[in-house]
């Protein structure tokens, strides 16, 4: 178990990031009246507030639509309980879904900001910058 801010902040970025892992290992770094904010960015235009329980549901999108992801956590600054993290996030297409065809690579730059207490994370407000997308155009 993580005994400080930045290694909860770690634990928990390897563990969204690697697709081996469970929804049991991620409930574990995350407290149950978390908050997860998604600033407006190209995937979600509007941004969404989710719930512990609506995070766990795209984290099984994630797994059901990639068949390759990592998070490369480039920077953890942190201040009492606050973290500011600085991220790179690489993910594979593994099945035509949406605009996306199987094999599409897509690439995301984060700045996220989380909160811990009790080694879990209790809030967490990401901003994610996506260059131009590479979707599939309607023949």
């Amino acid at each position: 178990m993580p005994n400080t801010v930045e290694e909860t902040v770690r634990e928990y970025y390897r563990i969204v990031g690697d697709l081996h892992c469970t929804e049991d290992e991620l409930a574990r770094i995350v407290a149950p009246d978390a908050v997860f904010t998604e600033h407006p960015n190209p995937i979600a235009p509007r941004g969404a507030v989710r719930s512990v329980e609506q995070n766990l549901q795209g984290f099984r999108a994630g797994r059901a639509l990639l068949s390759e992801q990592s998070i490369e956590v480039l920077e953890v600054l942190v201040n009492a309980d606050r973290a500011a993290v600085r991220a790179t996030w690489s993910g594979t297409v593994g099945v035509d879904r949406g605009p996306f065809t199987a094999g599409t690579e897509l690439t995301c730059v984060m700045a996220a900001f989380l909160t811990v207490r009790d080694n879990k994370i209790v809030v967490h407000d990401t901003y994610d910058c996506y260059p131009p997308l590479p979707v599939a155009v309607p023949a």
